[in-house]
C-alpha cells in the first residue's frame, strides 16, 4: 500500500481547516474550447487501503452541458485556489458520473480508485442519496427547475413559480413534496474526479514552492520540485 502523496495530505488538511476552501474551478472541453465553472467540493473520498487514490466529489444537474462534455471527453482539470493559505492546486484527471439508477454510471479506463471501490461493492447510490440529503432545501430545489440554460420566455418573473425548497428523501410529508423529491433526485448526479497529475504552488511560503506530482499506472506517485 502506497502512502498518500504530500499534495493530498496538505489539501485534505486545508479543506478541513478553512471554511471557504470548498470552491474549485472545473474545466471540461466542448468542441476544443475549454469550459470553466465554479463548483462546490462536497467531499474528498479516500478509503482505507486506498489513501493514495483520492476521489474529489462534486455534484451537478444531469441536464447541464458539462455532463455531455464529460461523456465526450472525460479528461478534466481542476484549479483549486485556497486564499487563506495561498495554495493553488491544479489537478488533471478523469471524471466519472453517478446519476440515478435508471441512467448508466459512466467511467472510463484509468480510474483506479473508482474501479477499486466498485470491486469492493461500494454503494454509489447510497452515497448519492446521502449527499443529496446533506444539501440545503434551497439547493435541492434547484434540481426541480427547468433545464439549465434553457430560455426563460417569461423573463425573471418566471422563476417565482419554481419551488423554493425541497425536503430530504425521508422528509416529504405529502404527495406534492414526494414528487418534488423524486424530480430533484432524478436530476441529481455525482461528479467524481480522480487526479492523475497535480501542480501544487505554495505562495504562502518564502521563497515560494512548486511541485509536480505524477501518478503511475500502479497508483504510486512521484514528485518533481520545479521553479515556481
Amino acid at each position: 500500500m502506497s502512502p498518500p502523496p504530500r499534495w493530498l495530505t496538505a489539501l485534505s488538511k486545508l479543506f478541513g481547516e478553512y471554511k471557504n476552501a470548498n470552491v474549485m474551478q472545473l474545466t471540461t472541453i466542448a468542441e476544443a474550447v475549454p469550459q470553466a465553472r465554479s463548483c462546490i467540493v462536497r467531499e474528498l473520498i479516500s478509503l482505507d487501503g486506498n489513501e493514495h487514490l483520492p476521489i474529489i466529489l462534486t455534484t451537478t444537474d444531469i441536464r447541464t452541458p458539462k455532463v455531455e462534455q464529460i461523456l465526450a471527453n472525460d479528461t478534466v482539470q481542476i484549479n483549486w485556489w485556497i486564499e487563506d493559505s495561498m495554495d493553488q492546486f491544479r489537478l488533471t484527471g478523469k471524471a466519472s458520473l453517478v446519476p440515478e439508477p435508471g441512467n448508466r454510471v459512466f467511467h472510463s479506463g484509468g480510474t483506479l480508485a473508482f474501479e477499486s471501490l466498485l470491486t469492493r461493492g461500494f454503494d454509489w447510490e447510497a452515497k448519492r442519496v446521502q449527499v443529496f440529503d446533506s444539501l440545503s432545501g434551497h439547493m435541492r430545489a434547484s434540481w426541480c427547475r427547468p433545464t439549465p440554460g434553457s430560455l426563460m420566455k417569461g423573463g425573471y418573473e418566471e422563476a417565482k413559480d419554481w419551488p423554493e425548497t425541497v425536503p430530504t428523501t425521508s422528509g416529504a410529508t405529502n404527495e406534492k413534496e414526494k414528487k418534488l423529491v423524486e424530480q430533484a433526485l432524478g436530476n441529481f448526479a455525482l461528479v467524481l474526479i480522480e487526479p492523475t497529475y497535480v501542480d501544487w504552488v505554495q505562495l504562502g511560503t518564502s521563497p515560494n514552492r512548486r511541485t509536480f506530482f505524477h501518478r503511475g499506472d500502479d497508483g504510486s506517485w512521484t514528485e518533481t520540485i520545479v521553479v515556481p
